[in-house]
């Protein structure tokens, strides 16, 4: 693995992972998950099955490690795992697109989607719902906001991260 792409990749974790922390919280202490925007970010700049494996594991552990979700570190992990081999999929299905804003954008509400459906699932069969909040509850109260931050982020951030690679002369597949 290329020591330039592992570089990356960690700035992108480590970005989502500030992203994650400063977040203000929306529904009894929940916050969006900005980090997968970051995730998805780096999938969408180095998409090879072994970079995608390594992203998301290192970002559910760092999802896992700045939860504040009440027993949200197995299923933070689970849901980072599993959506970064969906958008992955998604990404395959449109490659040829896949670098235009609005694609990007697209695939991170799906993506977001999916994540926020596997995360408040697991934690409901794992450790259960915090406060008797229901799954209709949180997925309109945190996941679809989620939803909107993350494609609003997308739209801004992936043109400067294309930039700066442009720039740079960072060859993406």
């Amino acid at each position: 693995m290329n020591t330039r792409v592992l570089v990356t990749l960690s700035l992108f974790a480590a970005i989502g992972a500030v992203l994650n922390m400063v977040m203000p919280p929306f529904y009894q202490g929940m916050k969006p998950d900005m980090m997968l925007t970051m995730m998805f970010v780096g999938i969408l700049m180095f998409p090879s099955l072994k970079n995608v494996t390594l992203l998301s594991i290192v970002t559910g552990v760092l999802a896992a490690l700045t939860t504040t979700f009440p027993g949200g570190q197995i299923p933070n992990i689970i849901d980072k795992i599993v959506t970064a081999f969906v958008f992955y999929g998604l990404f395959l299905i449109v490659k040829k697109i896949a670098q235009k804003v609005a694609t990007a954008t697209v695939l991170t509400v799906i993506g977001t989607i999916v994540s926020g459906t596997i995360f408040i699932s697991t934690a409901l069969a794992i450790v259960g719902l915090p406060d008797g909040a229901t799954f209709t509850v949180l997925f309109l109260t945190v996941v679809l906001p989620t939803t909107l931050f993350n494609g609003a982020a997308m739209i801004v951030i992936y043109p400067i991260i294309q930039s700066i690679f442009k720039r740079a002369k960072l060859v993406t597949a």
